[in-house]
């Protein structure tokens, strides 16, 4: 990974080498836990109760990142039958009580973290999940002892659901930075198209064999052991091109 150049405008600021990075937002599902399969599993498993023949590896490629409602209403019109006023609500409970036992980061979450803040950045949460989920997910793998409850924001809670940018221009706007100075650890295309919107940097985690949208401002990596390095880099050019470093 490069640096953008001074003249490379169509670069958020976050990643220009005359720019500034100032926060670090992260995604859950996916980037710091891996639970995205646990609850596109319970989703199938729903899906299959209301008729809809739908298999665990289906529903985790159509069903992950979207909005519990929305995700409702297709099994609804896939299977011609008139889903529950509160199924979202009755999803969200199950997902909780199983995130309370059945939790797991992604291989080097703790670590990548640890990281993140001794490299001396502010870091906010950005997800789709529930707050009570979220709660969940890092009480149950230690993550919340690296982050702080009130960082921590909720698209589903917030009525702020990716891709729409506003969940991501909130934590910001919280933070008190312009979006162009800030970076997305993101794993799926909603996500990342969300970041793309705020007119924010994104790094995508997805193996390389993979395939990914391209756009300016958007990087990959395939381990969370790379995302540090790719901070460090950004911010020690950063660094040697300040005034006060001059």
């Amino acid at each position: 990974m490069t640096v953008a150049p001074a003249h490379a405008t169509d670069i958020p600021a976050a990643l220009r080498e005359d720019g500034a990075l100032k926060l670090v937002i992260f995604d859950c599902d996916g980037v710091l836990v891996d639970g995205e399969h646990l609850s596109t599993a319970k989703m199938a498993e729903e899906a299959r109760n209301y008729g809809w023949n739908l298999s665990n590896e289906e529903a985790h490629k159509i069903f992950t990142g979207g909005e519990l409602v929305k995700i409702g209403e297709r099994i609804g019109r896939e299977t011609g039958k008139e889903m529950p006023a509160n199924w979202d609500m009755m999803m969200q409970d199950r997902i909780v009580k199983m995130m309370e036992t059945e939790a797991e980061t992604i291989d080097g979450a703790h670590d990548m973290l640890q990281r993140v803040h001794d490299l001396g950045l502010p870091i906010r949460i950005g997800s789709n999940s529930s707050g009570a989920e979220m709660e969940a997910k890092f009480s149950s793998t230690g993550l919340d002892e690296l982050l702080e409850e009130e960082r921590i924001h909720s698209g589903r809670d917030l009525d702020m659901p990716k891709p729409r940018p506003d969940l991501y221009l909130h934590a910001a706007e919280l933070e008190g930075v312009g979006p162009e100075h800030c970076i997305v650890l993101e794993d799926s295309d909603t996500g990342a198209e969300a970041a793309r919107r705020a007119g924010m940097a994104c790094v995508l985690l997805r193996d390389l064999s993979q395939p990914a949208p391209s756009w300016p401002g958007l990087l990959r990596i395939g381990h969370l052991s790379e995302f540090p390095r790719i901070l460090k880099q950004i911010l020690d050019v950063q660094t040697a091109r300040s005034p006060v470093a001059a």
